[in-house]
């Protein structure tokens, strides 16, 4: 693989994936709902190993299961059957232990509270001290690049930069994974270019490990250390890709032919995963 600098150290896939700790680990995971007229099955028999640094792209057709995944993953759902860990320990207790952040495909902000408000708010719930939940919350907005803003209000932001707020919130507490269900959807493709980048950059100065769900092959590529590819419901992993594209890179390397050379296989495994029997 390609070595990889960021901010002057190995970037977190730089390293062996078998030297770094699994983050989470699921083996025959299934999930089937229960509905009125018959069994829905989201997920069959899924098998992921995400360690410590990844960068891991869910990508797959609408009602795939990535969205299902990852709340699984949360403990927002339970499995039908399977196994799964996140940090060597239930997905229950490493909710209990806040041991993630979550970023939905909306902001999901209070608009009567100030910006700084909003990433202190779950802090506030849970009784930390006010100097201590105010120097985190203009930390990790210094870190999103809002230092400046913390008086605005949400509606005085672009969508854009709201959705940074969000980000800003989920990793204000510092977990060792950071989840993203489809956080720049909504946005138009030039918000969302500069949003990549600034995630991705994010990524390499915090070494977090990431999980992210998307539709689109360009951002999971640009993004991506690891590619997971799903078929249509019922879920299953068609492939797990590599990409090994260098630290630092801008937009432009969406152009250059390795970065080609993935997102075609990206697309060979989605085209093949529709004839999936």
């Amino acid at each position: 693989m390609t070595a990889r600098m960021a901010a002057g150290r190995p970037a977190p896939s730089e390293t062996e994936p078998a030297s770094r700790p699994a983050v989470v680990e699921a083996r025959g995971l299934s999930l089937v709902f229960q509905t009125p007229d018959a069994p829905v099955t989201a997920l069959s028999e899924v098998d992921l190993t995400i360690r410590k640094g990844d960068f891991v792209s869910l990508i797959g057709p609408s009602g795939c299961g990535k969205t299902t995944l990852m709340r699984v993953v949360a403990d927002l759902e339970k499995p039908t059957s399977g196994s799964i860990l996140v940090n060597g320990v239930s997905p229950e207790q490493a909710r209990l232990d806040r041991a993630y952040g979550y970023v939905f495909q909306a902001p999901a902000l209070y608009p009567w509270r100030t910006i700084e408000r909003n990433v202190m708010l779950p802090h506030e719930i849970m009784g930390q001290p006010a100097a201590q939940r105010r120097e985190r919350a203009r930390r990790y907005l210094d870190l999103v690049g809002l230092a400046g803003f913390e008086r605005k209000f949400p509606w005085q932001l672009s969508g854009g930069m709201q959705q940074r707020v969000s980000i800003a919130r989920a990793m204000s507490f510092e977990p060792a994974l950071l989840l993203m269900d489809e956080p720049f959807g909504a946005l138009d493709e030039i918000t969302r270019d500069t949003l990549n980048l600034h995630l991705l950059r994010l990524w390499e100065k915090t070494g977090i490990t990431v999980i992210f769900v998307t539709h689109s092959i360009p951002e999971a590529v640009f993004l991506s250390s690891r590619i997971v590819v799903m078929s249509p419901r019922p879920g299953r992993i068609l492939e797990v890709i590599d990409s090994d594209l260098p630290a630092g890179r801008d937009l432009d390397a969406r152009e250059t032919p390795e970065f080609l050379e993935v997102a075609r296989r990206v697309r060979v495994a989605l085209r093949a995963g529709h004839s999936y029997d």
